[in-house]
């Protein structure tokens, strides 16, 4: 097991993207719990600070990687570093190139209409053999959500891909965890819009430099007010030094 740095009194694993990975694969194989892995970043680790629901998702996750620059930045700055900064998004490529090598089934959940499909074709020519065992998008009903959660049960998917958005794709997987019987899920936010070229990737100078979040804000102005709890998380983290 890993070892972990601490932001906020959110516990991060320190581990390098392979590790991640490595991990990840130990699950899918039985070698270590089945459970779920949430990608934090300041905007998840601020929430966990007023809901006690989500505090408790993270710290009882199989895994939690440092998606976001700024839990990279507070980790190193609170004297706990990390290894590296491991990329929600990146970490979804490595994991459907491992079930395309490896042949486990995956299942995409969440997005707009026929955005899941649309990421499905994209992993099906970028990774080819991966096996995508079925797709829905975010917009199921109550009543709707029964039916799907026995379908993902029955296709027995080795991973669970979930993009609803935060906080609502983490606690939708620990509320049916049990009813899936699937030993990864993790949730991806907005990865599949960008699989599906819905949503353009900063440059990679951009994602070196931490700026990812600067170049989401310039293509998508709504994400402002989310973009508050930055601020927020930097004095946080200041104040708990």
């Amino acid at each position: 097991m890993s070892d972990k740095s601490y932001v906020l009194n959110v516990g991060v694993d320190r581990l390098s993207m392979k590790q991640a990975v490595q991990r990840a694969e130990n699950i899918i194989r039985g070698l270590e719990p089945a459970g779920i892995v949430v990608t934090a970043n300041a905007e998840m680790v601020m929430l966990a600070q007023k809901d006690a629901d989500f505090a408790a998702i993270m710290r009882n996750a199989a895994l939690v990687v440092p998606d976001g620059a700024g839990v990279v930045w507070a980790a190193k700055y609170l004297g706990m570093p990390l290894t590296e900064r491991v990329a929600g998004y990146d970490l979804t490529q490595q994991l459907l190139a491992r079930a395309a090598a490896s042949g486990y089934r995956v299942f995409f959940l969440g997005a707009g209409p026929d955005v899941a499909n649309q990421a499905k074709a994209a992993a099906e020519s970028r990774y080819p053999g991966i096996n995508v065992v079925g797709t829905q998008d975010g917009f199921f009903t109550s009543q709707e959500e029964g039916p799907l959660i026995r379908r993902i049960a029955e296709l027995k998917p080795d991973i669970l891909f979930v993009a609803l958005g935060v906080p609502r794709q983490e606690k939708w997987l620990t509320r049916h965890f049990s009813e899936l019987t699937t030993p990864l899920c993790i949730g991806v936010g907005g990865t599949f819009d960008v699989m599906a070229g819905r949503v353009k990737r900063a440059p990679v100078w951009m994602q070196r430099a931490g700026l990812e979040w600067l170049f989401r804000l310039l293509c998508q102005p709504e994400r402002l007010f989310r973009m508050a709890a930055l601020p927020k998380f930097v004095l946080h983290v200041l104040r708990s030094k």
